[in-house]
């Protein structure tokens, strides 16, 4: 299992340091999320500064960009950084695809489906300079040796896409190389859901579930003190939140036995009640949602929950503080190397 930095990308002035010290502190990867920046840019400075580091976007919204210019941008990033990029896509969700990004939403499971197929067809045309891909949502089949990137010497990118519900974790199987759980996602869903619908859809393309990463981001609320929690524990309240107020997530809120979390968010959200949308999170919902834990615990309850699902665990909160992100990478070191194992499991 590796272990993986979730970072909003940086002013690109800051990225280089970013990702040095996240290899210094021993983390097997960097993920770039997207929201007023873009991921693509910091993945870039990066891959220069720490080499060998491992990148994605985690992730980054397909349907502004067309299939080709996503395709051109991966297949850049990958060989600048020696074959360790992998390229996350999520659909975002209709109000900002279409109001901010002024860009065609329907359909978007189908879309995102034939999005992946697209990207995948031009990777293979900067190697053979064909390029015919002819989907539901996207017709290309014209290039250039002009304005084709070209053969690299690395493998194409990995594609991994965002998935929640069925459909979408069952296509993840189906054409994508990974799938990016959601943050919400904790272990009972990942059984009840993430796991055997990846399964279904490889099997569909012929492939065994292992070729599939499940990608899963973490929560965590660390410290050998509530005092030292505590601010931790406030933030993970407030994501959470944030998250939670989203409708079609509600189901796995009631699955995890917290009927109508969603609801009570969305009420305190329509009346722009910030701190009464956190309220809504009780240490309940932290205790199963979260990971909260000593420092000397964190391993054993990361391989405890994660362990034999998630082929990579994202850190979702270790940024921050100097030396909480050293110790958070040394538990990255122990984890990724196989050197921790699980007492009293």
């Amino acid at each position: 299992m590796h272990i993986d930095v979730m970072a909003l990308p940086q002013p690109l002035a800051n990225a280089g340091d970013l990702a040095r010290n996240t290899q210094s502190a021993g983390f097997s990867g960097l993920l770039f999320t997207e929201a007023g920046r873009t991921a693509y840019l910091n993945a870039a400075i990066a891959s220069q500064a720490a080499p060998g580091l491992e990148l994605s976007t985690g992730v980054a919204v397909a349907f502004p960009r067309s299939p080709f210019v996503t395709a051109a941008t991966a297949w850049e990033l990958q060989e600048a950084s020696g074959g360790k990029f992998r390229l996350g896509l999520g659909t975002q969700v209709r109000t900002h695809v279409v109001r901010r990004y002024g860009a065609t939403f329907d359909h978007p499971g189908p879309r995102l489906r034939d999005y992946v197929l697209a990207v995948k067809a031009c990777f293979a045309a900067f190697r053979t300079g064909k390029l015919d891909h002819h989907g539901d949502f996207y017709d290309l089949d014209f290039i250039t040796p002009q304005w084709s990137a070209g053969p690299i010497d690395a493998p194409d990118p990995k594609v991994d896409v965002a998935a929640v519900n069925p459909w979408m974790l069952r296509m993840a199987g189906e054409v994508a190389d990974g799938v990016h759980v959601h943050p919400l996602g904790e272990p009972g869903y990942l059984a009840r859901h993430v796991v055997p619908k990846v399964a279904e859809g490889a099997e569909k393309s012929g492939r065994s579930p292992s070729e599939i990463a499940v990608i899963v981001p973490a929560m965590t609320i660390v410290g050998d003190s509530d005092e030292e929690r505590h601010k931790e524990r406030e933030f993970v309240r407030a994501s959470l939140s944030f998250y939670g107020s989203t409708p079609n997530y509600a189901f796995i809120w009631d699955e995890a036995g917290f009927d109508g979390t969603t609801a009570r968010i969305r009420e305190k959200q329509k009346a722009s009640d910030f701190a009464g949308m956190a309220a809504q999170i009780t240490d309940e919902h932290l205790a199963h949602f979260a990971t909260e834990s000593t420092w000397d615990e964190l391993a054993d309850k990361l391989i405890g929950k994660y362990g034999g699902v998630a082929t990579r665990l994202v850190l979702y909160n270790a940024l921050g503080d100097p030396q909480r992100f050293e110790r958070y990478g040394e538990i990255a070191q122990q984890i990724s190397a196989g050197t921790h194992t699980v007492q009293d499991r």
